[in-house]
């Protein structure tokens, strides 16, 4: 697995910095998902992306499947990246340029999620704050040409930011697809501190999505 210092903060939108990254397929998600519906939301995720790999021509497939280092939804669309055959990257936070340690909730998907990939991307977020883990989405789907959001169509709140980073993407141009399978659901998910009170502002209208599992 190689690593990769790469700050999206300057990122336009699909290929803005014309790396390798361009046209990733990236994933945001809930975090409160049922332990049931993890398994749902993986093999949907599975099955997208295998039928990408059939529609796309050899520039195309090779794109990576991209998702930010945590339990649940993004363990889910790891373990869904590699059983497809795509190259998973994987975002890790860091702190002065080093590697920061995960939180205790999150240590041993990140484990699991750096076995699976071929390559992590270091970006500089802090894990344990809700706000800058937004920011860290934002940057990684900027740099991406299509978004998979697992969302059950309701708004953000100061727990859950997934309808902020659905119009985010959209606004930029970058498609979205919602994955929300039959019989989903959300549990209760733990809130990140040192979180707004209010909903982060830009709505979207559209179709429920879909989540996995453990809360972040």
């Amino acid at each position: 697995m190689s690593t990769a210092a790469r700050d999206h903060r300057t990122a336009g939108g699909p290929g803005a910095d014309g790396g390798a990254g361009d046209g990733e397929i990236a994933a945001v998600g809930h975090a409160d998902l049922t332990a049931d519906t993890l398994a749902l939301v993986e093999a949907a995720f599975r099955e997208r992306l295998e039928q990408l790999g059939r529609l796309e021509g050899p520039v195309e497939r090779g794109r990576p499947a991209t998702v930010r280092c945590g339990a649940g939804m993004p363990l889910a669309f790891g373990r869904a990246a590699r059983a497809s055959g795509r190259r998973l990257v994987v975002v890790i936070p860091t702190r002065d340029g080093v590697p920061a340690m995960p939180p205790r909730h999150d240590r041993m998907a990140a484990g699991e999620l750096l076995n699976l990939a071929e390559q992590a991307r270091l970006l500089p977020y802090d894990p344990n704050h809700r706000d800058s883990c937004v920011g860290a989405d934002e940057r990684m789907i900027a740099a991406s040409g299509l978004l998979l959001a697992v969302w059950d169509g309701t708004p953000s709140n100061g727990r859950d930011a997934t309808a902020h980073l659905v119009t985010y993407a959209r606004a930029r141009g970058i498609p979205v697809e919602i994955v929300w399978p039959a019989g989903a659901e959300r549990g209760s998910g733990a809130a990140l501190p040192a979180v707004p009170a209010g909903p982060l502002a830009g709505e979207p209208a559209g179709p429920p999505a879909l989540r996995y599992g453990t809360p972040r």
